[in-house]
């Protein structure tokens, strides 16, 4: 699971914050956002670099003085490059985008280094900035396409290494939106012939038993993950989530406590916070 992908969620508490590690338009397509950044589809039509906004709105982020300089020196050693080089500065820039979580460019610039470079760690990576990117997209036209290009780049590294079963249970989530979301829940359920332990799979078929208000099983997902690995405060998060949505809230208390006490993150402690004063009224 990737940390970095924060998710608006009100699916299950509406006071409870921001969700890791799926996508806002999985979990909720219900809200809208203000997004300052050109959409995918423009950004590939430019030759070079998704140039046409101003840098430092690009992915409705903002930039400091410093961190545009990098960006920008960055952007010009890319452009400038020769073709030995080329690759390598496309892969620097969007490392440097991926830090800074703007996420359409990182997968703008993985994909470009994709194409000049393609191999199986290039288009893994490749799917997964585009994951990224499809996780910050709240406007439904642009998480298809974000969506797209993620089980594009995806496919051809599955179709070379049919065991990259992260790449698959990613993958899976991109169908829940579409016309035929059942395609999603049977890659999470082949991986998990495969795997019947892995965590991302286990997880993502919890968020999506949450998401049709199946809470007991979404449990029952959560409790997988954990006795196998008791340290997951992430599946505990929800684990306690899914028994305040069931009305256990003594084991409620109990889990969020236990998360309380090992997560340090702010955004689940404030989410903690929140399910307490739930519980508590």
């Amino acid at each position: 699971m990737k940390k970095s992908i924060l998710i608006s969620c009100l699916l299950a508490v509406a006071v409870v914050g921001t969700l890791f590690s799926l996508p806002k338009v999985v979990v909720n397509n219900k809200g809208k956002e203000v997004e300052t950044e050109q959409t995918q589809t423009a950004e590939a039509n430019t030759a070079e670099a998704p140039s046409e906004t101003p840098a430092n709105s690009h992915d409705g982020a903002t930039l400091s003085a410093d961190q545009q300089k990098i960006v920008d020196q960055l952007r010009s050693g890319f452009i400038n490059a020769n073709d030995k080089e080329k690759s390598a500065a496309g892969l620097k820039l969007s490392d440097k985008f991926a830090a800074l979580q703007k996420f359409d460019s990182a997968a703008f610039y993985a994909e470009k280094v994709a194409l000049m470079s393609p191999s199986l760690e290039n288009w893994v990576r490749t799917g997964d900035r585009y994951y990224e990117a499809y996780g910050f997209a709240v406007d439904d036209q642009k998480a298809k396409n974000l969506g797209a290009k993620t089980r594009e780049y995806y496919q051809k590294a599955i179709d070379q290494n049919p065991a990259l079963l992260a790449a698959k249970a990613n993958m899976a989530m991109t169908y829940v939106n579409t016309d035929n979301p059942m395609q999603g829940i049977m890659m999470l359920r082949d991986v998990l012939e495969t795997d019947p332990t892995n965590e991302l799979a286990l997880f993502n078929m919890g968020i999506l038993s949450m998401r049709s208000n199946q809470y007991s099983k979404a449990a029952d997902r959560f409790r997988q993950i954990l006795t196998n690995n008791p340290a997951n405060t992430k599946a505990k998060f929800y684990l306690g989530l899914t028994l305040v949505e069931l009305g256990k809230n003594d084991d409620a208390k109990k889990v969020l406590s236990e998360v309380k006490k090992e997560e340090k993150d702010p955004v689940i402690q404030q989410a903690i916070a929140e399910l307490e004063a739930r519980l508590n009224n």
